[in-house]
């Protein structure tokens, strides 16, 4: 269980890192940004995460709005992985847990 908890954790830390980083040169490439190869990186490690959320979401929802909004809920996920990593870390033991 805890190898699962671990992996999801890293999971979401690395498609949270990987949108972030892609906001960034957001901000700082601009309208070159289709061309820079690092936006490129990270919108493919991000992308599978982002086509969840719109597929999940109202087409209402404007597209620039999804990966803010998939941001959110992975940060949202990676804080209940965390609970759970500690709830079940306190749960067997901390001597188990390391």
């Amino acid at each position: 269980m805890l190898a699962f908890l671990n992996l999801a954790q890293l999971v979401l830390y690395i498609a949270c890192l990987a949108l972030l980083g892609q906001g960034g040169l957001y901000l700082l490439a601009g309208a070159g940004r289709d061309s820079n190869v690092f936006y490129q990186v990270l919108r493919g490690i991000s992308r599978p995460f982002t086509r969840l959320v719109r597929a999940l979401t109202p087409r209402a929802l404007a597209d620039r709005h999804v990966p803010l909004l998939t941001l959110a809920w992975l940060v949202l996920a990676y804080v209940v992985v965390t609970f759970e990593k500690i709830r079940w870390c306190l749960g067997v033991g901390l001597d188990t847990c390391r």
